[in-house]
């Protein structure tokens, strides 16, 4: 189907997806309008908070064989990589089942690692490309990751998960205690090996690069409203309206990249879909942070991103499954922030610490939904990202951008149909 400037398309939701979404359908030839209650950038995001990688080695689903042997422990231990709420096991008990049924066989994660790899093999390439069209380059930085583990049996002890970076074509090289202090010399000793992914990127400030590609797109000619949407105005299957709390916007295509609000709003479109919020958290010691990491850097035991933005080091991580709306537990970032100075224990203990919590909307099969929506034709879905939404953004803006016009997507979007959710 040809697509002419008389297509008026509403994007929903201004986080990395949804901005990187507009800004394909823009491009495309498609009067945009994006819509979103909140100022892209904005704190409010899972793109904001994030541990700021960029990687193609982000392939690896929470969910992977064994996993279910551990949950008793984590209802238990309040201060692991991953707790769950007592009061909200009932209601997580669903999504549960699906996420550990999600990584039960070897099979079914090297089949997720594979899919996310068409998602992420050339996420830095794309980010840098955006970066530089929205005048903002210096904010995606291309240093490579560093993996670190205190020795060479615990990175063994992680076998599937670089197998199957392996096979998806990452590339890296092995560093021993002598070339890890050479990489990181404020490092703590008790850490003597690591893995360097020199094709890995980091964003140096995620909240003021979503704005930065919201003003890009601003320039372009997108259309931005200050709204929340509700829900849809169809006629006999077709699209004429998005409606929002300030009244109805007129379109005949639209695309849910909403975060956690997109279930409400794919169910009335006629789908289904399981997401759930995996709580995140970071700590940030604001200004310079002398004795810290030059390179970002993943500690194996803490697995929290350790990254210096440009408003100070962060440490991004921690999976909290408890509900969007459940008010924040700042012990867990009390716990990320005990990991970062044992880390770096070179670090000033006086130095100020910003503290944020956000909600990445997950799907329990470690897969986002890009795809059409069950009611409609014109009603699309780029959303349950998880943990690679900033990193997954622009590949995901072209694929939905692609299914909205009709044109060869960049990859299949079989694996990521809002129906592949059996009920």
């Amino acid at each position: 189907m040809s697509q002419t400037n008389e297509t008026q398309a509403v994007v929903i939701g201004a986080g990395i997806v949804g901005v990187c979404a507009a800004l394909a359908l823009r491009q495309a030839g498609l009067a945009v309008t994006l819509v979103d209650p909140d100022e892209p950038g904005g704190e409010q995001a899972a793109s904001y908070g994030n541990g700021a990688f960029i990687t193609p080695a982000s392939i690896i689903p929470m969910s992977v064989p064994g996993l279910w042997r551990k949950v008793p422990g984590y209802l238990l231990d309040r201060d692991g990589p991953l707790t769950i709420r007592w009061r909200h096991l009932p209601r997580l008990t669903p999504w549960l089942l699906r996420f550990l049924a999600a990584g039960m066989t070897t099979a079914r994660v090297e089949r997720t690692a594979a899919i996310l790899s068409g998602l992420l093999h050339d996420a830095p390439d794309r980010h840098a490309a955006l970066a530089a069209a929205a005048e903002v380059p210096g904010l995606i930085e291309r240093r490579g990751v560093l993996y670190v583990y205190p020795d060479r049996a615990a990175f063994a002890a992680e076998a599937l998960s670089w197998r199957l970076r392996r096979t998806a074509g990452v590339v890296w090289r092995e560093l021993d205690a002598a070339a890890l202090r050479a990489f990181e010399p404020a490092l703590s000793p008790a850490y003597g090996f690591g893995i360097h992914v020199p094709a890995a990127a980091n964003c140096a400030d995620p909240g003021a690069y979503v704005a930065a590609l919201a003003a890009h797109a601003a320039r372009l000619g997108v259309r931005r409203v200050a709204a929340r949407a509700t829900g849809f105005a169809f006629d006999g299957g077709r699209l004429r309206a998005v409606e929002t709390d300030q009244g109805p916007i007129a379109c005949n295509r639209a695309v849910v990249a909403a975060g956690m609000a997109s279930a409400r709003l794919a169910a009335a479109a006629g789908d289904r879909v399981p997401l759930e919020a995996e709580r995140g958290y970071h700590v940030q010691l604001t200004g310079g942070a002398p004795g810290g990491p030059h390179l970002p850097v993943m500690p194996s035991d803490g697995k929290m991103a350790n990254t210096v933005t440009r408003e100070g080091l962060r440490a991004a991580g921690q999976v909290e499954l408890a509900g969007a709306g459940a008010p924040p537990d700042w012990r867990r970032a009390e716990i990320l922030l005990r990991h970062l100075y044992a880390t770096w224990p070179g670090l000033a203990r006086d130095l100020p610490v910003r503290r944020w919590m956000g909600n990445r909307p997950s799907t329990p099969d470690g897969l986002p939904v890009i795809s059409v929506a069950r009611r409609s034709p014109d009603v699309f879905y780029a959303f349950g990202h998880g943990h690679v939404g900033l990193a997954a953004g622009p590949k995901s803006a072209a694929l939905v951008a692609a299914l909205v016009t009709g044109s060869t997507p960049p990859l299949s979007p079989a694996p990521f149909a809002a129906t592949r959710f059996r009920w």
